[in-house]
């Protein structure tokens, strides 16, 4: 074989290898740490899933990583309430509030405007699993400016092992998925907290800052 041949093959080989290799850039947190929230209001989030329950579902798990995380935030049954008595009754309408209309009603610091992309069970022949996907950002509502943004996804298909009866074997265990997952709907609730964890929690790569409360508060 040609030795030039073989050496830009290796060379494109470590290529390959150090880019996928390769650390995700980190989020710029410049605004973030300039502006520092205290309090946190959570909008509840748009829906571009196709389950009705979406928002909620996410809205429900949503406010236990950021008080964790060391903010004040505001208790979101509340903050739905508030808005639909002010004539926003969706979710469409709430996001497209202005910052500083939020900031006289609620006095928060910062809001939080999140989308789910996918919420609940997708079915297959030989697969089915619970997948929430979700994104954010957090805006300050005394400047406006962007925060810090980012995205999370959990699904059901990372616990399930993979089945060693072959063909019959995945059928079965498809099966007894599609089951667990028609009967119980806690299950989307299930992988909406661990989302949010993954999304909002605090401490981990390009995630939120600690807040105020938090005795890691400026660590990061």
């Amino acid at each position: 074989m040609n030795v030039r041949f073989c050496k830009a093959t290796l060379a494109v080989s470590l290529l390959s290898l150090s880019v996928g290799c390769a650390a995700p850039a980190r989020y710029d947190y410049t605004a973030y740490r300039a502006n520092r929230p205290a309090s946190i209001v959570v909008l509840p989030p748009l829906n571009k899933s196709m389950e009705v329950a979406a928002s909620y579902g996410v809205l429900s798990r949503a406010t236990a990583p950021l008080a964790e995380a060391g903010y004040y935030v505001l208790p979101v049954a509340l903050v739905d309430e508030t808005l639909k008595q002010n004539g926003l009754a969706m979710p469409d309408d709430m996001h497209n509030a202005p910052p500083t209309k939020l900031r006289e009603v609620f006095g928060a610091d910062a809001a939080l405007y999140m989308e789910v992309t996918k919420y609940g069970a997708t079915y297959a022949i030989l697969a089915s699993d619970v997948t929430v996907t979700a994104n954010a950002k957090m805006i300050d509502l005394r400047s406006g400016d962007v925060l810090w943004a980012g995205s999370a996804s959990a699904s059901t298909a990372e616990q399930q092992s993979q089945s060693g009866g072959g063909l019959v074997g995945l059928l079965i265990v498809a099966v007894i998925n599609q089951i667990i997952n028609t009967v119980a709907d806690d299950r989307s609730t299930q992988m909406a907290a661990i989302t949010n964890q993954r999304l909002l929690g605090a401490g981990q790569l390009n995630g939120p800052l600690y807040g105020p409360r938090s005795p890691k508060y400026q660590s990061d």
